[in-house]
């Protein structure tokens, strides 16, 4: 509360109206920034960017289908293969531009050494894009 008069009588009763005068002086305060700051936050270069006409490359990147079963028999696209000639099949589409997905499906019951193995060969051989696959569980 405030306590202010010029009357001596009335001197120590408390003023009982707000004093609008400093939120008055911060809201223009606030005006003048939001005034100045506004053009800033808008400003763009104008750039005569150059027309051209392309085509959208939309090559997409093969997939292999590798499979391992109960097990542990290894299969390249559905076609039963050893682990050494699955290790050379991943070191010669490692070498490719761009490289193929490898999609990995292993059976439930297929022991990790199986699917372990499997990604430490795509890996050295360069590989990156290996995504497993699995079935949605049923509601």
């Amino acid at each position: 509360m405030a306590f202010a008069s010029f009357d001596a009588r009335h001197a120590s009763t408390p003023v009982a109206e707000i004093n609008m005068v400093p939120l008055i002086d911060v809201m223009l305060v606030l005006l003048v920034i939001f005034i100045i700051t506004a053009p800033l936050l808008t400003h763009a270069v104008k750039l005569e960017l150059p027309k051209a006409s392309a085509q959208v490359n939309q090559h997409q990147p093969e997939k292999v289908e590798f499979a391992i079963d109960a097990a542990g028999l290894l299969y390249w696209n559905g076609e039963r293969l050893t682990r050494a000639e699955a290790a050379q099949r991943f070191a010669d589409e490692g070498r490719r531009e761009p490289q193929p997905e490898i999609h990995l499906r292993a059976d439930q019951n297929v022991a990790y050494r199986f699917v372990a193995q499997t990604l430490a060969d795509a890996s050295r051989a360069g590989l990156t894009k290996v995504g497993f696959i699995s079935e949605p569980e049923a509601p």
